[in-house]
């Protein structure tokens, strides 16, 4: 299906920058901020601070309540005007919000906690509802109005790292065989969602057949017909589709919204462009933190539980790789002990082995997520990487070399053979670092797996080994006598 373009980017609701009369502008700090921050200053008067800071934006808000305690928060929040406060709990650090929501479970306010999910956008609240215990998420259900449970239950339903998972149910929908003045009169009588400016079209039961803009129902006469003006065939996602996949697709045609829907193609909600965003950054940072063997749903608020059952099981297949790498060491100890310059030498060809390979490591990573790495250009890239990699090592090599037999003024076993064997195990091993940093990510996807998780684990294991190994093995043959 063809795809709906991001058309009406500049409809989309910005902070304006002036500064004059009832325009703020954002690089200055407006009269609630600082009210706040006088408040929090001092003693803090509850009622008071609640009053100030649901004058705030949300996200302003939400920055004052990550601030407090949980149970601060909490009274907080009770003294806040209703949407207000679930604005504000929306916009927190989701394990922020999930100890508040349980905060209040625990107080004996479910109904309270219930109610500030019930007044969130769909997609926000399901986020928050996924992070708290199976029994209290069912007690909170229990509580809210049916309407809302039975459309949290369905988001809730889906794995958050698909489309279903990053839809809202908070959409119009409108039928093909509307005119553009009953479309009208159906939008005016529901509250559209900010930021969103095309609304979907659909048949009779549920199917969608296209899209339509905002503007496109404001210049057209009453009695057009809404098909005749949509955009269709228009591009869907199915429920099930990976977020990076999601991801691809609003950065490749540029989708201000996209649709979602299940096998039969009838709606089930839709993704908007800021919901991509959030999903970028998440798949961004967990990737960072696969590649060291950091757990992929772990973020700065989560418990100490979920910090060390995501690092501890990499921690010991580092240890137990680190000291393989490392024992090559104990096997020449003798060979260490005749050549005292080869202690300086070892910790610093694996640092810059080790830095090249990470080098090699986050291009390609990168190139994959983008998805640049196509098969046939798989071996070009490695070529080239191995050859990035050799001849900075014989940059690296010559300047290594001049310094060792410039140490030979110092250290007698800083020979200039020491200096040759230097320069000529630098450019091996970064040649060696270069192509494991390029094809550990490539082998990982190949067979299957995350090409982000704990690569640099076992890159790290590589470099060590390459570099002691290659400089230990030149040694023993061009020192020993």
């Amino acid at each position: 299906m063809d795809a709906e373009p991001n058309d009406q980017a500049n409809d989309v609701d910005t902070p304006t920058v002036e500064s004059g009369g009832n325009i703020t502008d954002i690089r200055n700090t407006s009269a609630a901020d600082e009210r706040v921050a006088e408040l929090m200053a001092h003693t803090i008067d509850v009622p008071v601070l609640a009053s100030a800071v649901q004058l705030q934006k949300a996200a302003d808000a939400a920055d004052i309540l990550e601030d407090l305690e949980d149970v601060e928060a909490v009274e907080l929040l009770t003294q806040m005007d209703d949407q207000k406060a679930a604005e504000a709990l929306a916009e927190m650090e989701s394990p922020l919000a999930v100890a508040v929501i349980d905060e209040l479970i625990g107080e004996d306010r479910l109904a309270y906690g219930a109610e500030m999910l019930a007044l969130m956008a769909p997609d926000d609240a399901a986020d928050i509802l996924q992070g708290i215990a199976d029994a209290e998420r069912e007690e909170l259900l229990v509580a809210m109005p049916l309407g809302h449970a039975l459309k949290l239950r369905r988001l809730i339903g889906f794995s958050e790292d698909t489309a279903g998972g990053l839809m809202t149910t908070d959409f119009i929908a409108l039928a093909e065989s509307m005119s553009v003045g009953e479309a009208i009169h159906v939008i005016r009588g529901r509250q559209i969602p900010p930021g969103i400016n095309h609304l979907v079209v659909t048949t009779e039961n549920g199917t969608v057949v296209g899209v339509i803009s905002l503007r496109a129902l404001l210049i057209n006469s009453n009695d057009t017909s809404v098909e005749s003006i949509m955009r269709s065939p228009v591009q869907v996602l199915h429920a099930e589709m990976d977020q990076e996949e999601v991801a691809r697709e609003f950065d490749r045609y540029d989708y201000a919204m996209m649709p979602v829907v299940d096998d039969a193609d009838r709606v089930l909600g839709i993704v908007t462009f800021d919901d991509i965003i959030d999903t970028i950054r998440e798949e961004q940072t967990e990737d960072v933190q696969m590649t060291v063997g950091a757990g992929k749903e772990e973020a700065v608020y989560s418990s100490l539980g979920t910090k060390i059952r995501g690092r501890a099981p990499w921690m010991g297949t580092s240890l137990i790789l680190t000291l393989f790498a490392s024992g090559i060491i104990l096997a020449n100890e003798e060979q260490v002990r005749q050549t005292p310059i080869l202690a300086m030498l070892l910790p610093v060809n694996a640092a810059l082995v080790g830095n090249a390979g990470h080098q090699a490591l986050a291009v390609t990573l990168r190139g994959i997520v983008l998805d640049e790495v196509r098969p046939d250009r798989v071996w070009r890239l490695i070529i080239r990487e191995g050859l990035a990699g050799l001849l900075m090592g014989c940059a690296l090599g010559i300047g290594l070399a001049v310094v060792v037999m410039a140490l030979g003024l110092f250290e007698s076993s800083a020979t200039n053979r020491a200096a040759m064997t230097a320069g000529i195990a630098m450019v091996i091993a970064m040649g060696v670092g270069t192509l494991a940093g390029s094809g550990i990510p490539l082998l990982m996807r190949r067979f299957g797996f995350d090409p982000a998780q704990s690569s640099a684990i076992f890159l790290i294991m590589i470099t060590d080994f390459v570099s002691f190994g290659v400089l230990l093995a030149l040694s023993r043959t061009l020192l020993t006598p």
